[in-house]
């Protein structure tokens, strides 16, 4: 691994959502989240030029995209995707963004080529900051029934010379979705959209 990267640890989170007052489904929806807690290099001053430090998350999203993937049941049991990024108050926004590559493209990459972009969101907090998560399907980012969100959150993280990268998956779209519009049976365009 890189002399960038400095993971202090990781936590995961399942939850298994059995209703949300309907009829429950006949398998309950899972959603995941791995978060990756590592040192900021970059905290405490601006450096123009941060992208070495894309290229040295890349095996970090791989690996974090595997674990989340096995959690969850393996990549056929995935539906929908996102990522996230708390920057530690020494930081800033743009320290989050060197995310967006190593972190959506190896969920693409481990889901085996998914077409959607995936969503993000990024803020920079003090520790035990929450960040909601967004949560689109993986091969349409139309398919309504999977809009959604996780919040992520850790007691003791960001310190302020951290940063906490995280990855989101669910098992399907929500558990009761009912909004009409695009449905994941009928993607037909292959254009990551439709």
């Amino acid at each position: 691994m890189s002399e960038m990267i400095n993971v202090r640890k990781t936590v995961t989170l399942v939850e298994t959502i059995r209703h949300e007052g309907g009829t429950p489904p006949e398998k309950p929806l899972k959603k995941g989240a791995i978060l990756i807690v590592l040192k900021n290099p970059f905290a405490g001053s601006y450096v123009e030029d941060v992208l070495p430090m894309m290229d040295a998350l890349k095996p970090v999203g791989l690996e974090a995209a595997q674990e989340l993937i096995s959690l969850l049941g393996g990549a056929g049991q995935i539906q929908s995707y996102g990522k996230g990024s708390i920057v530690g108050e020494d930081g800033e926004l743009e320290h989050g963004a060197l995310w967006h590559v190593p972190g959506g493209y190896a969920m693409r990459e481990a889901l085996g080529g998914a077409l959607a972009i995936v969503p993000s969101a990024k803020k920079v907090g003090g520790m035990g900051c929450s960040l909601d998560v967004p949560i689109t399907h993986i091969n349409a980012s139309y398919v309504r029934s999977h809009f959604d969100a996780m919040e992520v959150s850790i007691p003791d993280a960001p310190r302020r010379d951290e940063i906490v990268f995280s990855l989101v998956m669910t098992t399907g779209g929500r558990i009761h979705a009912r909004m009409g519009g695009l449905q994941a049976d009928q993607i037909s365009a292959n254009d990551g959209l439709r």
